[in-house]
């Protein structure tokens, strides 16, 4: 083979896994637009019983193809306290079990005959579903064109490295350099670096099953290349808990720790094997005996034999785990909350959009806790003249504003991502709800400025003009209450219970005006207190409108 062949396999194995990694990507975010409700009530199930835990994780995995996808809203689930370290442990062990249905497919795959293979029918898939998605008018039937596609180019990349691989097992000296590398530790280290790079166990597999297909490397070789490759696919979970918070590192870690884990029992049960036997037995002969004649299906056997044998052993040893990575990464509290920071959400979350849906829509929740939250510090200001609270007020307000801005440029990054059309009118609508629940803050802002022109007069409200104040404080907290529910979900008969109470603020408005000017001219009520109360009111029936303005968004959802 001259040197012209070989720059032709090179190149012919880089669009290969070009080829792989774009089926991949596109698989799984058609899959996870389409399957988007059903996954967040996959994740919502998460119990005490950790065999929940690994059947969520495989599930999820085994649906949108991804198990870097299912680690990273793990991880975002554990930064933002819904999800403990076990209960996220347990998902983990699934995930890397649902993660070998794509080592599954590759075999399947490379089944067949000289005349019409398996990877030749599954190739054809990618034109089937480029045409749908083409002619298709509806999301659903577009996504499962996008599904057909990239499930497709799957077997186009594979036959691409495939051919690749071909051209190198011609070449004696590659031959001889790969055989030459027999060392497993070796080969777990080359497997961890390139899955690492490619950030891609699935591809990683699928070049070692090629590989072994071809007779570029032997079984054992194979074997121990895919079992660096579940070290290598911790990069991703590393990547996105180095950005979060402490329990997001910690479950980072619980990954990495595990897949180390799994890999030094299977190299331990290699060395026995092989001490055993006087080196007739290995892993390599066990599963070529077990599926003879079939080298893909051996090596794809064994990756799942080997994940579903580690989750067996880490599942009793998960709180062990847990208490183990708890101080392998240890707490750093101080500083971690004091500037203004996005509770339910961070940048990993981008890379699956589902999660970052249901996240922002926590985020938002959380905004409207804060906003009524300040409301009613307000409220206890303007009506006690207690200031007590009114640092705690600044800092709120701060992050109020920080929120609206945040979560705008949050909601347009994620915009880019491909939703259906469900997620894509929630999104559209959250930049209206924040701008809302902002302006709630500047009006309990408003509030707490009476308090102090009020205060500077020496001036203070009558006791019946507080218990209206107090009174009306009720009703637009019966109002959020009803609206929590509203948008939570997607309530239309909580949303009208919202109406009533509304138009009742309004009624009541008007009449703590007209019961305020009465206590002005019997001089029950203090002059300089006059405009301060009717702005006041005037304040709150605004905060109401604007948690209306929060509920009516749900009315293009239903």
């Amino acid at each position: 083979m001259d040197l012209t062949n070989v720059l032709i396999a090179i190149l012919t194995l880089t669009a290969g896994i070009g080829v792989f990694l774009v089926a991949c990507t596109m698989m799984s975010s058609n899959l996870e637009s389409a399957s988007s409700r059903r996954l967040k009530q996959l994740f919502s199930k998460t119990g005490k019983n950790k065999w929940i835990g690994v059947g969520i994780g495989t599930l999820g995995t085994a649906a949108i193809q991804s198990s870097g996808a299912v680690t990273v809203m793990v991880i975002g689930f554990v930064n933002v306290g819904i999800m403990s370290l076990a209960q996220a442990a347990t998902i983990i062990y699934g995930a890397n079990i649902g993660t070998t249905v794509t080592a599954q497919l590759v075999a399947l795959g490379m089944f067949g005959t000289n005349s019409i293979s398996t990877t030749l029918i599954f190739s054809a898939f990618a034109g089937i579903g480029a045409f749908t998605t083409l002619l298709a008018k509806r999301d659903t039937i577009r996504q499962t064109g996008g599904i057909l596609t990239g499930f497709g180019l799957l077997f186009v990349g594979l036959s691409m490295m495939a051919d690749a691989m071909d051209e190198f097992a011609a070449l004696e000296s590659v031959k001889i350099f790969l055989a030459g590398i027999g060392n497993p530790l070796m080969l777990v280290l080359i497997g961890a670096v390139l899955t690492a790079i490619i950030q891609s166990s699935s591809v990683m597999t699928s070049i070692a099953i090629t590989m072994v297909v071809t007779g570029l490397v032997t079984l054992d070789q194979g074997i121990y290349l895919t079992m660096g490759s579940n070290i290598g696919s911790c990069v991703v979970a590393i990547i996105a808990g180095m950005t979060s918070g402490t329990a997001a590192r910690r479950t980072a870690m619980i990954h990495l720790v595990f897949n180390v884990m799994g890999v030094t029992i299977f190299l331990l049960l290699a060395l026995a094997m092989w001490m055993a036997t006087g080196g007739r037995w290995s892993f390599g002969t066990l599963f070529g005996n077990l599926f003879p004649s079939a080298p893909q299906l051996q090596l794809a056997m064994f990756h799942t034999v080997f994940n579903t044998c580690t989750m067996l052993v880490a599942l009793p040893l998960t709180n062990a785990l847990v208490t183990l990575t708890c101080r392998m990464v240890k707490e750093h509290s101080a500083g971690e909350t004091d500037a203004p920071q996005l509770h339910f959400l961070d940048e990993q979350m981008l890379r699956t959009p589902v999660v970052a849906i249901r996240q922002l829509k926590a985020e938002i929740e959380h905004m409207a806790e804060m906003a009524m939250t300040n409301f009613h510090r307000s409220i206890k200001i303007v009506t006690t003249m207690d200031y007590k609270d009114i640092s705690t007020f600044r800092k709120t307000e701060q992050e109020l504003d920080f929120l609206k801005t945040e979560l705008l440029h949050y909601s347009v990054r994620l915009s880019a991502n491909r939703l259906n059309s469900f997620d894509q009118k929630y999104l559209s609508s959250t930049i209206r709800t924040t701008n809302d629940l902002e302006r709630i803050g500047d009006y309990a802002e408003n509030i707490v400025e009476y308090a102090d022109s009020l205060k500077a007069q020496q001036a203070k409200f009558s006791k019946s003009a507080i218990a209206e104040i107090l009174e009306m404080e009720q009703m637009v907290d019966s109002l959020y209450k009803e609206i929590q529910v509203a948008y939570h979900k997607v309530d239309l008969d909580a949303l009208e219970r919202a109406n009533c109470i509304e138009e009742e603020i309004d009624d009541f408005t008007e009449s703590m005006e007209r019961n305020h000017i009465a206590r002005l001219t019997s001089g029950e009520c203090e002059t300089p207190a006059g405009a301060e109360y009717i702005s006041l009111a005037q304040n709150s029936e605004r905060i109401a409108d604007h948690l209306i303005n929060m509920g009516k968004t749900i009315r293009d959802l239903v």
